[in-house]
């Protein structure tokens, strides 16, 4: 079974995979954890491998493309025209897919773990201006920011997650 492109929808613990054959037509299904596709890339022959781009996306290219696979990353707003029905992870796993064999479409490059630190420094996530200010709490606010921040870092993103001290 020849697989030209697969299209992955990352999620916080599990993924949807779809891979497509020559025609367009859908010959992979598949929801596994992280760990698992990227087991399943090391035994997938060189293809093309389309995630949207989001703040784990580029760990998970750069793994991927370290064992031969051709990284392509889009931006969510071109990918969203490609979703066919309700949205769900495996509509959008199949929707990167096609979106990725497309031609026209543009890509984000793939980043290095020092390019993601460096912006991390230079943009740091700013409030939205149009939700008022008294909408939420700042401790929650500051909370997901710094769960956004460590969910880009690959050290995180790898496994290595802050272990709890005794003291």
């Amino acid at each position: 079974m020849a697989i030209p492109v697969l299209g992955i929808d990352l999620g916080k613990n599990s993924c949807s995979l779809v891979g497509q054959d020559a025609t367009g037509r859908v010959v992979l299904r598949r929801r596994m954890r992280r760990e698992t596709v990227i087991t399943l890339g090391a035994t997938l022959p060189a293809c093309v491998i389309a995630i949207e781009a989001c703040c784990g996306a580029h760990h998970m290219g750069r793994v991927l493309a370290a064992q031969g696979h051709t990284v392509r990353l889009m931006s969510p707003e071109y990918v969203r025209p490609y979703v066919k029905a309700q949205d769900n992870d495996a509509r959008d796993a199949e929707a990167i897919a096609e979106a990725a064999a497309r031609p026209t479409m543009r890509f984000v490059a793939l980043k290095s773990e020092a390019q993601l630190d460096r912006q991390t420094l230079h943009r740091p996530d700013e409030p939205d201006p149009s939700r008022p200010s008294g909408a939420r709490s700042h401790r929650p606010a500051g909370t997901r920011q710094a769960r956004s921040q460590l969910g880009k870092s690959a050290r995180y993103q790898g496994g290595l997650r802050p272990q709890a001290t005794d003291a």
